[in-house]
């Protein structure tokens, strides 16, 4: 059977790597939902109603999925994570409470008049049911990276005896909760969310336009497929470059409160200064894919660039190697190669924004088959993004489960055995691919039905009191 301790991390990996799919694909929808509605009752053209109602269909459906697999993660901290539970339970406990009963009640008690309530309400208080969807959904953000931010950069706490066990007392809430590592996280994660949406958005309409526009069938609205192709290629215009370059500061930061993980995705085992930061790197030898270091990397590097990076402009920093902390050495192949794929998928993403917004100005956007294909290519990579990104934060900060307070191994549950963890492992393995299988399924048949037919569109509106005496909403 595998160690305890394994198969725990080996669990909360998987469930997390599933689970973030759907909060990505909600998050990131919101502000467009909000958008398409305002333009919608603000007299849009009709493809705004049929925007709105389509991608609501797939909000709807990760909502649901991403509500059903999260709750799960939250039991697994009393399951498998008891001893870490009963060390943090003070700090780590009061986000997660409040995300459940502020943002998520936000969000869901909306949702139903924002997915069944247009023709029931007015235009007002549907809009603003749009807006508290969305502010719900970013709320839940807020609370969950709160919590896990602090883990990243512990502070506002001091440590006391309660029965006989070490616990995390909360001192400072404010200091707790507004920690150095939060802001850096909360955009960088919600920008990706935005991102992936949109490249999500433009390759699902690039596949149609494609179809259309090169392969000659006969697709219904294409009108709609053209305007949502457009909108993607706006919203990436603006994420792809911000991502980046908010990505510098954020890597900045990390070498300033987490050095040892910094060290692990630069693969720096010694101490040096004018370190080079990778583009691309192969191992000198395929031993090496499981323990790279950058001294046995054969890649295309920038000199001195990583220093230049961990500093802010200072290609001769020093950067601290791995030999020299006390704790064992994050897994560095994972952390080192996941920064690199997720680095690299970023810079892609800009350049297929500029190149669709360059044909978009010559009057070509719709006519270039291998645009098409690269955005279709890439629908999914934006959210493959956000999964390697997650591998970094969290592989990169062990062995710790609380930066410098905790250790991963300390905080699993004591009475956990080998036999019981492997066997949940797999049990959760099975369920939560099942249920992403369905999800893929389900969102697959609703991009093949398309939007809604023009004579399927509305044709009433429920009146505010401003438009009540016989004024019609439509004049």
């Amino acid at each position: 059977m595998v160690d305890p301790v394994i198969a725990s991390r080996l669990q909360f990996a998987l469930t997390t790597i599933v689970h973030i799919i759907f909060p990505v694909m909600s998050m990131g929808l919101a502000p467009f939902l909000v958008y398409f509605t305002w333009k919608e009752i603000r007299g849009g053209a009709p493809v705004y109603e049929q925007l709105r109602r389509f991608w609501t269909k797939i909000f709807a459906v990760s909502f649901v999925v991403g509500t059903v697999t999260g709750i799960v993660l939250e039991f697994e901290f009393g399951t498998n994570f008891a001893a870490f539970s009963a060390f943090a339970g003070e700090l780590f406990g009061g986000p997660l409470a409040t995300e459940g009963m502020m943002a998520f009640m936000l969000e869901a008690t909306f949702l139903g008049i924002f997915v069944f309530g247009r023709e029931r309400v007015s235009d007002r208080l549907y809009f603003v049911s749009s807006v508290a969807v969305a502010a719900g959904t970013w709320l839940s953000a807020v609370w969950i990276l709160i919590a896990n931010s602090w883990m990243q950069t512990p502070q506002g706490f001091e440590l006391a005896q309660k029965g006989g066990q070490t616990i995390v007392l909360l001192t400072d809430p404010i200091a707790a909760y507004a920690n150095p590592r939060f802001p850096y996280m909360f955009v960088h994660m919600q920008n990706a969310a935005v991102e992936s949406v949109a490249l999500f958005m433009a390759g699902v309409a690039a596949y149609h336009v494609f179809r259309h526009h090169v392969w000659g069938y006969p697709v219904e609205e294409i009108s709609f497929w053209e305007t949502t192709l457009k909108i993607a290629l706006v919203a990436l215009l603006i994420t792809a470059p911000l991502q980046v370059v908010h990505g510098d500061l954020y890597a900045r930061h990390v070498y300033e409160t987490q050095p040892q993980k910094f060290a692990a995705m630069e693969a720096v085992w010694e101490t040096d200064s004018y370190v080079p930061e990778y583009l691309i790197a192969f191992p000198t030898s395929l031993a090496d894919i499981t323990d790279p270091r950058a001294k046995q990397l054969f890649g295309i590097g920038i000199p001195g660039g990583a220093s230049w990076l961990a500093s802010g402009g200072d290609a001769q920093a020093t950067i601290r190697g791995l030999d020299t902390f006390e704790t064992e050495a994050p897994p560095v192949a994972i952390v080192f190669w996941a920064f690199r794929a997720m680095v690299g998928m970023g810079f892609w993403f800009i350049l297929l924004a500029f190149w669709g917004a360059y044909r978009w100005w010559r009057g070509e956007l719709f006519d270039d088959d291998l645009l098409h294909k690269a955005l279709m290519a890439s629908s999914v990579l934006g959210i493959l993004a956000v999964e390697l990104g997650w591998i970094v934060t969290e592989v990169g900060r062990q062995p710790w489960v609380v930066q410098g307070v905790l250790l991963t191994s300390e905080g699993v549950s004591p009475g956990l055995t080998g036999a019981e963890a492997t066997l949940t492992l797999v049990g959760f393995a099975v369920v939560y691919f099942g249920l992403l299988a369905l999800y893929t399924y389900v969102v697959t048949r609703i991009i093949r039905g398309g939007p809604p037919a023009a004579d399927e569109l509305r044709t009433t509106r429920v009146p505010t009191p401003e438009q009540e005496g016989g004024v019609s909403v439509d004049d």
